[in-house]
């Protein structure tokens, strides 16, 4: 008998080892959902609003941003993310779509992936662009209004994509996609081909598309405690010298409590002659130079951020209160975002 209880304490153990060591699948359901307020000091704020020539935060007044969905599925090898995006911002994010399905723009990302080792991740679907620094959702950037080099580098990709953690500090990924941003089918029948080296944060990204081909780096270090500094830098060119933009920024953030922020984007953007590719305005070959100074309360889930702008560009990019043309742009911003 005591040999029975003795085999039973066993394999209860056992049992209840082999739980703890395999870790339960896991179901989440998270988002955000922002709006905010826009009013431009140097320019009219009523039909004739002028805003920067930037994705998001561009409509004058009280305006929505989106509604923002994630449910993914994480399991010991494989997973997936269904990312779904409502409302203007998530509209100026998918502007590609739908190009096929009815509901295809308002698929922000759509993707399954398998942990074929512990070093190596396959992904196959829609995911958002790897290049850059800030992204999408309002929630992962310090700034709620976004650079010029955000805007006008590539937004999603679709497509397989294979990660690799090759050492402690060292990282890979490999991609082959679909033409840049057009994200439900390959309607050219030409790929696009990426990749990216990572070095204890700080990041080298390469995406060659059939028309144009853009390199990118984006890190940042911890300076102190309470002191962060991001980078970033870009250059795309497009084939048959067509034109293509150069840029930078520096995106310093001091954080004062554990609840309040402030931050600053100083970013340059230059912009070589492109018919097709004018994110400035002007028609010119023109670069501009843009500050961008945003505070941070958080407050439980709520963050509100005040933001005021200042854009100056190398030619009449801009109207005035007299609808005449200026180089100049300032503006105010208020957000408020919610995630979950």
């Amino acid at each position: 008998m005591k040999k029975i209880i003795t085999l039973s304490m066993l394999f209860m153990a056992t049992a209840l080892f082999a739980q703890e060591e395999t870790p339960e699948p896991k179901f989440t359901f998270s988002g955000s959902v922002d709006a905010y307020y826009r009013a431009n000091f140097t320019s009219p704020n009523d039909e004739n609003a002028q805003a920067p020539g930037t994705s998001f935060a561009n409509l004058p007044g009280f305006a929505l941003g989106m509604a923002n969905v994630i449910a993914s599925y994480e399991g010991e090898k494989v997973g997936f993310v269904a990312d779904l995006v409502f409302g203007p911002r998530g509209t100026d994010a998918i502007f590609a779509s739908p190009m096929y399905s009815a509901t295809g723009d308002i698929v922000n990302q759509l993707y399954a992936y398998w942990n074929v080792s512990e070093s190596v991740k396959l992904t196959m679907g829609n995911f958002n662009t790897f290049l850059g620094y800030e992204v999408i959702s309002p929630t992962a950037n310090f700034n709620y209004s976004t650079s010029y080099l955000f805007s006008y580098g590539p937004f999603s990709h679709t497509g397989l994509k294979a990660d690799f953690t090759l050492s402690e500090d060292f990282s890979l990924m490999l991609g082959v996609m679909n033409d840049t941003d057009l994200t439900e089918f390959n309607p050219t029948g030409d790929y696009a081909f990426g990749a990216q080296l990572g070095f204890k944060g700080q990041f080298l990204n390469v995406l060659v598309d059939p028309s144009f081909t853009e390199v990118d780096f984006t890190g940042g270090f911890d300076v102190t405690d309470s002191f962060f500094l991001g980078i970033n830098a870009a250059h795309l060119s497009y084939e048959d010298n067509a034109g293509g933009f150069t840029g930078g920024a520096l995106y310093p953030q001091l954080a004062l409590s554990d609840t309040f922020t402030l931050g600053l984007r100083a970013e340059y953007f230059d912009q070589e002659v492109n018919p097709d590719f004018d994110p400035i305005g002007t028609g010119m070959d023109s670069s501009v130079f843009a500050t961008t100074l945003t505070a941070s309360f958080a407050i439980d889930n709520l963050t509100i951020k005040p933001e005021i702008r200042l854009d100056s560009a190398s030619d009449d990019a801009f109207l005035d209160n007299d609808l005449a043309g200026t180089k100049s742009l300032s503006s105010f911003v208020l957000a408020a975002i919610y995630s979950f």
